[in-house]
């Protein structure tokens, strides 16, 4: 095989009907949103079907989805209005968010003093909810930020039990859901959720759209100001053919989804079984080879190679011609390892290369083959 793509956690591949999609309408709907003739209505009217139509995914209305330009502006939005608009004076979080997240509380922190907890994190990669419950005894105003998937080792947040707990401790709650929105299904009226981050690329739509979730009446302001796009939430003329592609993916990724589902556990399933029979020493990071525990679509390896063969290693994968990566593709140029697996691998383990795998449709079980055949000779050759 010529090439084999297993960075999907990274990004996806855009389905073919989505690309049709968002060409008819370059092609054909290109008046501006806000404009008050014809094309312009035309186009409004587009945006907001696909608004009322995302927004039914989730069992919420249609006037709490702002679309955004991913995952990293709708964190940035609800961060940064909850602490100056919404007075929020305490941010609980995790050490093992996605930068997005970490990265903005820090500056928040730095910029107006608010106070910062981190929930302690387990051996397997969950959080301590004994932790979070004794955190959220504060009388401060308090926002929690937890990511519902990891991206890193896949460990899923129980939604509900910390949206529950938020709401009996009065307050607010905030997930990235990055990589789950159109993996697994989510009721956004069942889970009393107030902010929630999503972006496309992620479920084989286009990069550069994604959209949050804002709870009706939370008294969120806009980040970036100008028109009065997005009900004022959000400035700057609507890309339509973008909101057009989140929405045909989305939708196809939930008309599909216990099917495709399905599938790629199978392949994740078949790749850490063959793991575990062909690569003695193989450790799985956090729980991610339990299916139940952890997301289907991405395993984390720590794989048994020397500290002095681990920095080439995924570069021999590369030059074998397969796509992963080290842990999150925002941080893949960087040389600092990885924060997600700093806070539950030991010294020795951190010294060995971890690879994340992630997976999708358009993957087959010849190619996990291929990668283990591939995995098992850069073992041997660094070994030898």
């Amino acid at each position: 095989m010529n090439s084999i793509y297993l960075d999907n956690a990274a990004t996806t591949q855009v389905r073919d009907e989505v690309i049709d999609t968002m060409a008819d309408v370059l092609k054909s709907n290109y008046g501006n949103a806000s404009s008050t003739h014809g094309y312009g209505r035309s186009s409004k009217s587009i945006i907001e079907s696909c608004r009322k139509r995302i927004a039914s995914h989730f069992n919420a209305l249609a006037s709490e989805i702002v679309f955004t330009s991913g995952g990293t502006e709708a964190d940035n939005l609800v961060l940064k209005s909850a602490v100056k608009d919404l007075k929020v004076t305490h941010i609980i979080t995790s050490k093992i968010e996605h930068h997005a997240v970490l990265h903005t509380v820090e500056q928040l922190e730095k910029d107006y003093k608010i106070k910062v907890n981190y929930v302690a994190i387990l051996a397997d990669g969950t959080i301590d909810y004994n932790h979070l419950e004794t955190l959220l005894e504060s009388t401060d105003k308090t926002l929690v930020s937890l990511m519902h998937v990891n991206n890193e080792i896949g460990t899923i947040l129980d939604l509900q039990r910390v949206a529950d707990l938020c709401k009996s401790r009065d307050a607010l709650f905030h997930s990235d859901s990055v990589q789950s929105v159109g993996h697994y299904h989510l009721d956004l009226q069942a889970i009393p959720i107030d902010f929630l981050a999503a972006s496309a690329h992620k479920f084989h739509g286009p990069k550069g759209i994604g959209f949050v979730f804002i709870r009706k009446n939370s008294g969120l302001k806009p980040l970036i100001h100008g028109g009065m796009q997005e009900r004022g939430v959000r400035a700057g003329t609507e890309s339509i053919h973008d909101i057009v592609g989140l929405d045909t993916s989305l939708a196809l990724a939930y008309e599909n989804l216990e099917s495709e589902m399905a599938q790629v556990k199978s392949l994740k399933s078949y790749f850490v079984e063959q793991l575990k029979t062909q690569i003695e020493g193989v450790k799985f990071n956090g729980c991610c080879s339990d299916s139940e525990n952890s997301t289907y679509t991405l395993v984390n390896v720590c794989l048994p190679v020397s500290e002095a063969n681990a920095p080439m290693f995924l570069f021999q994968l590369d030059l074998k011609g397969i796509a992963c990566s080290k842990g999150s593709a925002c941080q893949s140029g960087s040389a600092k390892g990885s924060h997600v697996l700093t806070q539950i691998l030991s010294e020795d383990d951190l010294k060995k290369p971890s690879i994340r795998f992630s997976f999708s449709i358009y993957n087959s079980k010849e190619e996990i083959d291929a990668v283990v055949e591939t995995l098992q000779t850069l073992i041997n050759t660094t070994a030898s």
